[in-house]
């Protein structure tokens, strides 16, 4: 079977590769958020999810594969990292087809519930309006950050895929 081949540098670096990757694109997405003022909508923050899970999984990962673990975990664990970064993918893609309009976004994306006035600082928070789904907060080279993460897991998921099923 494929998967219990044994394990050999280009699973390592694949591994890598990938717990780098991850860490730094949504790393890159936190950056924007917190020290450029980019506000995240519902979409946005959906596609955070397979990075904040499959980043740890992949250092684990390495760090597996550096202990000698058996080859069906080491193998497994980046076929887990593909699979993340195909969700990831589909996500991107989804969200750029709503900036797009090319199909409609969820109905509660940039909902804001009432706020009452108190004068707190959580009052405060709870005016703050999320950016609606379907307007991309900007685009470089015609990509939004939607089309950009497409394209990042797009990357991260072959290498994940090919690393898991190439020969050591």
């Amino acid at each position: 079977m494929t998967l219990t081949r044994p394990i050999g540098p280009v699973q390592q670096v694949a591994l890598a590769l990938l717990a780098i990757g991850m860490t730094v694109t949504v790393g890159t997405a936190l950056g924007f958020q917190h020290l450029a003022g980019y506000i995240p909508c519902k979409l946005c923050l959906e596609q955070r999810t397979p990075y904040y899970i499959g980043a740890p999984i992949m250092i684990a990962g390495l760090a597996a594969a550096i202990a000698k673990a058996p080859p069906l975990l080491v193998r497994g664990v980046l076929l887990a990292g593909a699979l993340l970064m195909t969700w990831s993918l589909y996500l991107g893609v989804f969200h750029a087809g709503v900036e797009w309009g090319w199909w409609l976004g969820p109905s509660d994306c940039g909902l804001v519930a009432p706020v009452q006035s108190g004068g707190s600082l959580l009052d405060s928070l709870d005016s703050i309006i999320p950016p609606s789904c379907d307007e991309a907060a900007g685009r470089f080279l015609g990509l939004s950050f939607a089309g950009w993460n497409a394209v990042a897991s797009f990357i991260l998921a072959g290498i994940g895929y090919l690393a898991a099923f190439k020969k050591a």
